[in-house]
């Protein structure tokens, strides 16, 4: 990875594991000044320290006020934020009879209004430096349907909605806003997933894996730098002309 021509101050919201921590080792190893956050601040310092960041936030971002007050604590320690990655979010599952509109609202308040809050508080001082970068990290949920996951479709959906409609009033600032959409990765959340489905139906853990593999025409789960690069490369200089677009990391998928 390229060293950043000056380092900038990237914040990185859910960077305690999976995508947001190779997301911010990224940043880390490009030589910027990396924030990164945490729903504890024992896993954030956890990751801090990992990653040799230059520092960690705790907030859930569920709480508006918590989260606008992470990223003002960050920029008073490191300065304005100049590249923000909205990473923090999770999935439900349920079929249609058991989807219910609280399900939903917790879906749009962990996946969506975090996005909102959090680019709301940090587009004001990249207006004034007249550059900016954010990324929402969404999910191939977010560009076609999946079984039993409605509600956090619907969310991803409105994550990519709300990108292009920023991206657009954002433009003539000198701010991209674009979104990364990763298919099945080999994260964490995989691994649990694959540890409830192999308890609940007694079929072989190997099995269960290919079922998540099959749409992806390489055959495997993404791995969590892959999804890094490509953020790494929005953020950077050459992709100046790029903003409003979620792009799909998922081999060949879509």
């Amino acid at each position: 990875m390229t060293p950043s021509a000056s380092p900038r101050h990237v914040f990185v919201t859910g960077s305690t594991r999976g995508i947001g921590h190779a997301i911010a080792a990224a940043f880390v190893a490009a030589g910027d000044r990396v924030t990164v956050h945490g729903r504890s601040a024992e896993s954030a310092e956890r990751a801090r320290a990992e990653l040799g960041a230059h520092a960690g936030v705790a907030a859930d971002v569920t709480d508006a006020a918590a989260l606008e007050a992470a990223l003002a604590t960050a920029a008073e320690h490191a300065g304005p934020i100049e590249v923000l990655v909205n990473n923090a979010g999770a999935a439900e599952t349920a079929p249609l009879s058991r989807l219910d509109v609280d399900q939903m609202r917790r879906m749009m308040a962990l996946n969506v209004e975090p996005v909102l809050t959090a680019i709301r508080a940090v587009v004001p001082a990249m207006k004034a430096a007249g550059t900016g970068r954010i990324v929402n990290v969404a999910s191939t949920a977010g560009l076609k349907g999946y079984a039993y996951v409605g509600a956090y479709t619907a969310a991803k959906h409105a994550v990519i909605g709300l990108t292009r409609s920023l991206a657009l009033e954002l433009a003539t600032a000198g701010i991209t806003v674009n979104a990364v959409c990763p298919g099945y990765t080999d994260t964490a959340l995989i691994a649990g997933s694959l540890d409830r489905l192999e308890e609940k139906t007694g079929r072989d853990r190997d099995a269960i894996l290919k079922d998540f593999t099959r749409v992806n025409p390489l055959g495997r789960l993404i791995r969590p730098e892959e999804v890094a690069d490509s953020v790494l490369w929005l953020a950077g200089a050459c992709a100046s002309g790029v903003t409003g677009q979620a792009i799909a990391i998922a081999g060949g998928e879509l």
